[in-house]
């Protein structure tokens, strides 16, 4: 912006013989020029205006220059060709006099020509910006792409990083030691400079109520006010882009969801049908597919569960893409996420489960548990999902869980029980069995019939386990037995107890 500096160095000022008489602020921006004679018209003052004066009328010319720079005068030129000395050096505005006749129509004309110069080109260069930032939002463009074109207008380093001071894209800048300098930044709720070891210009990113980061030009600037406007459009374009992202994915995530419990409902599609509309949806073509199941039951509330479900979702996605596997995958309930994975052939089964898995543990804080079903072609794939869920319900109540996943085979007895877990005949017989534990409930009673099951009976075995003697063991186990109504040392005995046992851990 043109400043009182500047003005003095016009040629229209300069053949007027300017001494500066006060030259404290001279590089105070000026808003317009006004031309006054006495303190009568001071009150018509809105700021920043350069005065110009022969001071005709003014008897007290510090007073007169005091009310000026009071009333957010910027600066006064007087034509002073009298010679007399004027005491202003000290009134902290700066003072220029012109010591030849000159004509102050001349001087307002040439200022105003500059200032409104300057405010067509700040419009231009606000619509120019406001042009580039509506392009890139239209062609959806991504973080990477608005922070690089941010650092080209600006020509200045830009980073955008999340609350936790994590950089999500950056452009020429210096990132060492980032998060810990990033921290000694307070955030901001306005475009602007925050107090700190960094005196860095930023602005928020984020609807109002949930910010989820901010932009930041890690460096001094020419001119605050134009990167300010910069920061402000790309913000914006960052805030819809990060929106239509959202909006885009979650969509995607509810059409695929849809259609696997449209296709899971055994509607009469054809294979063609099939892989028309799941192809649709970014599934590869592939002579073979495998379902697979991740559990993440007990993750917390239905809320919560449902943006663990959505997290997921995105992380599949990113770990498909990385892995170049064009998968299908959905919300079968909550907390349970199916997904269709495309083999080549059959003897890449394991491998490509493998590597899936393993990659996807790498990703996630917290065990999952994953159950495959059948592969074969697309439709029993689909119809695999209620075995790999029914796996994946399982898998938690393992004992110990050394696999990344798990086949209905793997799971033995366990999987008969699941599968049979509501059948009223299994339900009666397993309460029959452990009455005597049940009716009162003897938890103790029950945990030591679990660890003379583990042990096969062995009670030797069981001694040096429990840390217990043989007398007291032997004790504990009569009236174990007394209280079953069995002989523990029979096998059949055994056998129906551990059955009756496994149910109950898992359905009682």
């Amino acid at each position: 912006m043109l400043t009182v500096d500047e003005v003095l160095h016009l040629p229209v000022v300069q053949a007027a013989d300017p001494q500066v008489l006060c030259g404290t602020g001279m590089d105070a921006p000026l808003r317009w020029v006004h031309v006054t004679e006495s303190t009568e018209n001071i009150d018509l003052l809105l700021g920043r205006e350069l005065i110009l004066t022969t001071l005709r009328n003014v008897s007290d010319v510090r007073a007169f220059i005091t009310a000026l720079r009071e009333a957010g005068a910027v600066g006064v030129i007087i034509e002073d060709l009298s010679g007399a000395p004027l005491d202003v050096a000290d009134l902290g505005l700066p003072v220029i006099a012109l010591r030849t006749t000159t004509r102050f129509v001349s001087i307002t004309e040439v200022i105003h020509q500059k200032l409104v110069a300057e405010q067509l080109e700040a419009v231009q260069f606000s619509r120019t910006v406001h042009e580039i930032y509506t392009g890139l939002s239209l062609t959806e463009a991504d973080e990477a792409q608005i922070v690089d074109r941010t650092a080209q207008l600006l020509s200045a380093p830009v980073v955008l990083e999340d609350v936790r001071h994590h950089v999500l894209a950056q452009s020429g800048a210096q990132l060492e030691h980032w998060i810990t300098r990033s921290r000694f930044v307070g955030f901001l709720e306005h475009t602007g400079r925050a107090t700190g070891t960094e005196n860095w210009l930023q602005t928020p990113v984020g609807a109002v109520r949930s910010r989820w980061g901010r932009l930041i030009v890690p460096a001094v600037l020419e001119d605050d006010d134009r990167a300010a406007l910069v920061l402000e459009r790309a913000g914006q374009a960052l805030t819809i882009a990060r929106l239509s992202g959202r909006d885009q994915r979650e969509l995607l995530y509810q059409v695929r969801t849809s259609t696997l419990h449209e296709l899971q409902a055994g509607h009469s599609y054809s294979d063609k049908d099939i892989a028309i509309r799941t192809q649709a949806l970014g599934l590869a073509a592939a002579p073979y597919y495998v379902p697979v199941v991740i559990s993440l039951a007990g993750s917390g509330t239905p809320t919560e569960t449902q943006l663990a479900d959505r997290a997921l979702l995105e992380v599949l996605d990113q770990l498909a893409d990385t892995l170049h596997l064009r998968i299908l995958a959905g919300s079968l309930k909550p907390g349970y996420l199916g997904l269709i994975l495309p083999l080549r052939a059959r003897e890449l089964l394991d491998s490509t489960l493998q590597g899936f898995t393993r990659r996807l543990a790498e990703q996630l804080t917290a065990p999952v548990a994953i159950g495959v079903g059948p592969e074969g072609t697309l439709a029993t794939s689909i119809a695999g999902l209620e075995e790999a869920a029914q796996v994946a319900q399982i898998v938690p109540h393992l004992p110990t869980r050394a696999q990344p996943y798990y086949r209905f085979a793997d799971l033995r007895l366990r999987g008969v029980l699941s599968a049979m877990g509501s059948d009223p005949k299994l339900r009666t017989f397993a309460l029959a069995e452990l009455s005597g534990l049940l009716n009162p409930l003897d938890l103790a009673a029950l945990d030591l019939l679990d660890l003379y099951l583990a042990h096969g009976g062995n009670k030797t075995a069981l001694a040096k386990a429990g840390y217990l003697s043989r007398p007291t063991l032997y004790s504990r186990l009569a009236k174990l037995e007394a209280k079953l109504g069995v002989q523990l040392d029979s096998a059949e005995s055994r056998a129906s107890l551990q059955v009756a046992l496994l149910w109950y851990r898992m359905h009682g």
